[in-house]
């Protein structure tokens, strides 16, 4: 039984070839569009399937680029087969980053697509074509890691107009071959908004905290702690209740000890720090959740 709305849907899927990712950023007057649209396989490819939502579509065409299918072949091969297809809405890119986006002619208006190097850009039900070119223009002009990429495009085709329906809930997935959580699979992140009157800003909330807990420390942000560092790290244990006598200023292995045990309580402890290092972004995590000052 076919459901009785279209998700009204706008979307981008991207490939970074330097970091070996694939991803899909969507946002829609939809409940759970995350449930719907977004598909990914690292070294396949990933698809977006959305107005008259075939679900059908995200594993086969990741089977179709699994099979070495480019993109346009891809996304031919899961039309072909489909009574339905002008009703669709699809991009796609594919494992070495060529995309293609269909849209089919019975798809409510505003709706339309955009391809470019390594991204597709689509979108139905939408308040107009600058939905879709904010999107494309914001991606293009902004660098860093695919996720933030994503969703600053994302949130620019909000800025735009969006869905012009409304705001409801927005997702995000990202694969990278061994990114999932203990290497054991490939979603690198897979965050969801089901329902939420800003979910894009929320979508940014949980990402912020992804990167938090994602155990990921940068050579810039290995601190080594000296007298003052030290003396921050005991107030933050008194703070927190992990040790009101500490105070001496000296990263002894008593203060070691308290501060490795807070950090276990706050599920950080995939950035702990052997010897006399401290992550920077613990340190300035827990000031803020313990009213210390930068």
């Amino acid at each position: 039984m076919r459901s009785l709305y279209r998700p009204s849907t706008f979307s981008l899927v991207a490939h970074d070839p330097g970091a070996g990712e694939w991803g899909v950023a969507v946002a829609s007057k939809f409940l759970a569009v995350g449930s719907v649209v977004p598909w990914a396989r690292a070294g396949a490819g990933v698809v977006a399937t959305q107005s008259y939502a075939n679900a059908t579509f995200g594993p086969l065409g990741l089977e179709f680029m699994s099979q070495g299918y480019e993109a346009e072949a891809a996304l031919g091969g899961m039309l072909a087969a489909d009574s339905g297809r002008e009703e669709r809405q699809v991009g796609i890119v594919d494992g070495q980053g060529r995309a293609a986006t269909f849209t089919g002619s019975e798809c409510y208006a505003w709706a339309g697509g955009r391809t470019g190097q390594h991204y597709a850009a689509q979108g139905n039900i939408l308040t107009g074509p600058e939905v879709v070119d904010g999107m494309v223009r914001t991606f293009e002009s902004t660098s860093g890691v695919l996720a933030d990429r994503l969703l600053t495009a994302l949130a620019a085709g909000q800025d735009a107009g969006g869905d012009s329906r409304g705001q409801q809930s927005a997702a995000l997935l990202i694969v990278k071959s061994g990114g999932g959580y203990a290497g054991f699979n490939d979603r690198y992140v897979d965050l969801r908004v089901d329902n939420h009157p800003t979910p894009i800003v929320e979508l940014r909330r949980l990402l912020e905290l992804h990167k938090l807990y994602s155990f990921e420390t940068r050579p810039e942000d290995v601190l080594t702690v000296d007298h003052d560092l030290a003396r921050r790290i005991q107030e933050i244990l008194r703070r927190s209740g992990h040790g009101e006598e500490f105070h001496t200023g000296a990263y002894d292995e008593a203060t070691r000890r308290a501060f490795r045990a807070l950090i276990g309580k706050e599920n950080l402890e995939g950035r702990w720090r052997e010897g006399a290092e401290v992550d920077r972004v613990v340190i300035d995590y827990l000031s803020k959740k313990y009213g210390l000052r930068a």
